[in-house]
């Protein structure tokens, strides 16, 4: 395979927000020539300047030996690899400026988590409608609070494409001594497992918000996981790869982490504040949102009962009281686990 792993690859992350940043990081740190593509020049300025992504990863320095350009030609030129780290309703404009460039000698990593409105499509199928069938591509989709990672805790994360040679080859890419990758190729499931625990984790951050305890937050993880995992199968992925570092482990550190955006915004619904409210003050996008709406037709699409989700909904689209919605979650029709 063209580009092996060695410190003359060269790659080319776009998007700054916080992982796109961590992992530009990463990358450098450990050898390879890296460029980091904003969209916004104001703030590829202000980061070249500063050298720090003060909105997404304040407190981490980024090595001026990275390449910070708004010029995305510039950034991808002579990249063996391309991570494509945009926010998931943004992915399409972005991948959209690569058409006119030859990747025929270039892959492709998606490290976005979400679906697309309206489409309902995962990120790779975005990435292969707009660039072809032909692309070498692959997902980065794990337990991975940014903030962690760029401060050198321990962290995992699961490449999945369906070409094991590529895995094997990313594997080596990503990997290091505390970041430890796996591989899989089961592409829906990974994906939709790291798109589908942001709803759960805003329905957390709600029963956090409410005041509730471990009690709560535990079934709302746990009967979360069976629905991502009902809808999951029926869109054809494996059962367990939603027991695995893309299911439950992003699941678990989504709901848990005070870092995580997606429970933030939960928290702050269930504090008595509106969506708008929210989001007017969030510097990051909160993925979960988007995705609600999504796995909320998703769901009728697939004939899939997805209570948990369906509340989500009502709460962020029909401003439903948060506490009418877990009354009715609670008081639902008996049935066995």
């Amino acid at each position: 395979m063209r580009g092996q792993g060695n410190s003359k690859t060269r790659i080319a992350v776009l998007g700054d927000g916080g992982w796109g940043t961590t992992l530009a990081i990463h990358l450098r740190n450990k050898g390879f020539q890296v460029s980091l593509w904003g969209a916004f020049s104001d703030y590829v300025s202000y980061l070249n300047k500063k050298r720090i992504n003060t909105k997404f990863l304040a407190g981490i320095k980024i090595p001026e030996n990275i390449l910070i350009t708004d010029d995305i030609h510039k950034a991808v030129k002579d990249a063996g690899i391309i991570i494509a780290a945009a926010p998931s309703q943004f992915l399409r404009k972005v991948v959209r400026l690569l058409k006119d460039i030859d990747l025929s000698d270039k892959i492709i990593v998606s490290v976005t988590k979400g679906i697309e409105n309206p489409t309902l499509l995962r990120m790779t199928e975005v990435i292969h409608e707009e660039l072809g069938r032909n692309r070498r591509l692959a997902v980065l989709s794990g337990p991975t609070i940014a903030q962690e990672l760029a401060r050198g805790i321990p962290t995992t994360a699961v490449i999945a494409s369906h070409d094991n040679v590529l895995n094997k080859y990313l594997q080596d890419i990503f990997m290091a001594e505390h970041f430890r990758i796996y591989t899989n190729d089961d592409v829906i499931g990974v994906e939709l497992g790291g798109s589908l625990k942001n709803i759960i984790a805003i329905s957390c951050g709600i029963s956090d918000g409410l005041g509730f305890g471990t009690n709560a937050k535990a079934a709302i993880l746990t009967r979360g996981l069976v629905e991502i995992t009902r809808l999951g199968v029926k869109m054809g992925a494996r059962k367990e790869t939603f027991s695995g570092l893309s299911g439950l482990g992003d699941l678990a550190t989504t709901c848990i982490s005070h870092l995580s955006r997606n429970r933030f915004v939960g928290e702050q619904i269930g504090k008595g504040k509106s969506v708008k409210e929210v989001t007017a003050h969030l510097q990051m996008v909160a993925e979960g949102i988007a995705t609600t709406k999504a796995a909320h037709r998703l769901s009728r699409k697939y004939n899939v009962d997805m209570p948990i989700t369906r509340e989500v909904y009502n709460v962020i689209y029909k401003n439903k009281n948060p506490l009418k919605a877990v009354k009715d979650l609670m008081t639902r029709e008996k049935k066995g686990e």
